[in-house]
């Protein structure tokens, strides 16, 4: 199948631009919301032609609410670089084209409940007769057995569930939920690892196999250092890793400044430039371990420093000497020069919106940087030139 068309609305978008480590494989991106679909994206950014295959009702997330009248922001957000094709796989005809993809297919992406797939005929053993070489990448919430199985699974509901929100919480207060939807994506970079991995290991037996991602396992792997229980020790054992309120958010006299400074350099810079050159020759004080034990005693003495200045103004004193950031909004992201300095924000053409400016991609290469982005698709945007190709494909075997 090749996409090398001219780019408008009734044709398949030319990659411009080198290729990247994925070029010249196939994914098939059956998912729908966050974690699958920006999976499935960060392959795309490294070269493989991704075709989105949706419903007629096309995926929920496209009618999440935005302030775009036209489209949904997290749609456009986390499907850049894909072809749309709407099918119906409860038709026997539109599934009979699914197969004919997966013959030509390298990977295939869903997040399906377990039981799902068996029933429309697309289960792994089913598609692995049609094409053994294929990469089946099933997401799920809960992972493919057990009692929770076929629970529909959802960011926020695992981050609640696996403690994630109760130490998000200050001491003693409500659980509270970290938004940015953290769990899908980290998701979506293991789905986009553990295919890579297998292609990988194909290269080497020539078969293709299953490979499994699940939230669950996403927001307990965002976990390891608290998922440590050692023989001998309490359950309820601390697993909190701030370092005592030091490290963290302040206020300042204008703002908030975020400070890390948890190593020996960081602290001794910090307390000269604060004007509290006494505390970094205070043995009470000279460890991340002593220093969150006298917190109480630190913190207000840091606050009541601090408040000389703007945050603004702290991060430029500070500069390479002491790790920190001015709490800024995402919009300042867009013209931010080191930002701008990594081609990290491009401008997209879109059928409805006109252009835009988004995000490009997240891993840079040297030698095979990979081709230009371009935007999400419009619900079925690429329906007939897609199996248009794929039946000219069936008549050249």
């Amino acid at each position: 199948m090749s996409f090398d068309a001219p780019n408008d609305d009734a044709r398949l978008p030319v990659r411009s631009g080198p290729t990247g480590p994925l070029s010249g494989l196939r994914v098939l991106d059956l998912s729908a919301y966050i974690a699958g679909p920006y999976g499935c994206s960060l392959l795309a950014d490294q070269g493989a032609e991704v075709i989105k295959i949706e419903p007629p009702t096309g995926d929920n997330l496209r009618k999440y609410p935005s302030t775009l009248e036209a489209e949904s922001r997290a749609f456009i957000g986390v499907n850049r670089s894909k072809l749309g094709v709407v099918l119906d796989l409860k038709k026997a005809d539109d599934l009979a084209a699914l197969m004919a993809l997966v013959r030509m297919a390298d990977v295939l992406v869903h997040n399906f409940r377990p039981s799902v797939p068996p029933r429309l005929g697309i289960a792994y053993e089913q598609l692995k007769a049609v094409n053994p070489r294929l990469i089946y990448c099933s997401l799920t919430g809960y992972g493919e057995t057990g009692p929770l199985r076929e629970k529909a699974g959802y960011d926020q509901v695992l981050q609640t569930m696996t403690g994630m929100c109760a130490l998000q919480g200050k001491r003693g207060e409500p659980p509270e939920i970290i938004y940015g939807s953290v769990v899908d994506y980290y998701a979506a970079a293991l789905v986009a690892a553990g295919v890579a991995s297998a292609l990988y290991e194909r290269e080497k037996s020539g078969q293709g196999q299953f490979v499994g991602v699940s939230l669950l396992r996403s927001a307990l792997t965002m976990q390891s250092a608290r998922m440590v229980w050692a023989e001998g020790e309490p359950k309820d054992v601390g697993r909190d890793m701030r370092s005592g309120g030091i490290t963290g958010i302040h206020p300042t006299r204008e703002g908030h400044l975020y400070i890390s400074a948890n190593t020996p350099h960081f602290w001794r810079a910090l307390c000269d430039k604060v004007g509290l050159p006494e505390f970094a020759a205070d043995e009470r004080y000279d460890s991340v371990r002593k220093r969150a034990q006298h917190f109480a005693e630190i913190v207000p003495r840091l606050r009541e420093a601090l408040a000389a200045r703007t945050a603004l103004e702290w991060e430029e004193l500070f500069g390479e000497e002491v790790p920190c950031a001015a709490a800024r909004t995402v919009e300042d992201m867009f013209d931010n020069e080191q930002v701008l300095a990594e081609d990290m924000v491009a401008n997209f053409a879109h059928p409805t919106l006109g252009s835009y400016r988004g995000f490009t991609r997240p891993v840079q290469f040297g030698r095979t940087p990979g081709p230009e982005p371009f935007a999400a698709p419009t619900l079925g945007q690429h329906t007939g030139p897609v199996l248009a190709a794929r039946k000219a494909a069936d008549g050249a075997d």
